[in-house]
């Protein structure tokens, strides 16, 4: 569950820095000695917001290839490379996308797509994939990552952060200047004094936990719409339902947290609140009750 974890912690880095430099600039003046100027901040937090999101989604490529050390595979070295680009050439013809870039790394189970634009975009997988599935099982799996480029859930996903973004910081911001002035009523300074800066920390990341919630719910949607994108680029859900059922009975890698929404990881429990996966029984039992025609 990595790639959805770097994703928001880039997110948020990006969102912590836009807030700390708007504010040395004097552009956050939605305080004032008469109230909060709403229109004023609802803009800024539009700006903090959605430049985090934006910001983390513009270099998820680069950062996959970086913190997973996936090879692009420029020129096939194997035969088993050889059939890994013409499958993903063949999953992205079907889904009527553009040609990703093709690529190998080291590890467990798990496999990955990622990528600004669909034209454009990564599909990544595993050594211990390729060693511990089937063609065919592979071939669901891959077929899974073209359906998430396919289908933008990385736009989807920017789309939705960049939202619930800018609700944190707006209401972080509401909140504070409430506590700050229950604190200060009876002094002279009208500046934002410790209670502000205490409550907008705190709020922040209260706000932000519920947010991730939001969030792993809207991916775990995107896996159950995925396997099922999976099973009409074959034609069959049987190849995706079989490599579920090997997936449960292995151990999965893990992804760098900005990969991990788009990774094929199980979830159980009460982490799976914050899981950016549903579990594989779930999602095994979703494919069963697919309609064939789908």
């Amino acid at each position: 569950m990595k790639r959805i974890v770097l994703f928001l912690l880039t997110n948020l880095a990006v969102m912590l820095v836009m807030s700390l430099v708007l504010s040395l600039l004097g552009v956050s003046r939605f305080l004032t000695a008469n109230g909060l100027q709403l229109g004023t901040l609802m803009v800024f937090s539009l700006v903090v917001g959605f430049t985090g999101a934006i910001f983390s989604l513009l270099i998820s490529k680069p950062m996959a290839k970086w913190s997973t050390g996936a090879r692009v595979i420029e020129a096939p070295q194997s035969s088993t490379e050889v059939w890994l680009v013409n499958t993903v050439q063949m999953l992205a013809q079907r889904a009527g996308i553009g040609m990703p870039e093709v690529a190998v790394y080291e590890g467990e189970p798990n496999a990955f797509a990622t990528g600004a634009f669909k034209n454009s975009a990564l599909v990544a997988v595993s050594t211990g994939l390729l060693e511990g599935m089937t063609k065919e099982e592979v071939e669901a799996v891959l077929g899974h990552e073209v359906s998430h480029i396919a289908n933008g859930d990385m736009v989807t996903m920017t789309l939705i952060q960049g939202v619930l973004n800018t609700f944190v910081v707006f209401l972080a911001r509401v909140v504070g200047y409430a506590v700050d002035r229950m604190l200060s009523r009876d002094s002279e300074d009208d500046g934002p004094g410790i209670g502000y800066m205490v409550t907008v920390f705190v709020c922040q990341i209260v706000f932000g936990l519920v947010a991730s919630v939001i969030v792993a719910w809207f991916s775990r949607q995107r896996e159950f719409r995925a396997d099922a994108g999976s099973a009409q680029l074959l034609g069959n859900r049987q190849p995706m339902i079989n490599a579920l059922a090997r997936l449960g009975s292995m151990q999965p890698g893990e992804l760098p947290k900005s990969m991990a929404a788009s990774g094929i990881s199980d979830s159980a429990g009460i982490s799976e609140l914050f899981s950016t996966h549903p579990p594989m029984k779930d999602r095994i039992a979703a494919l069963q009750n697919l309609n064939p025609a789908s």
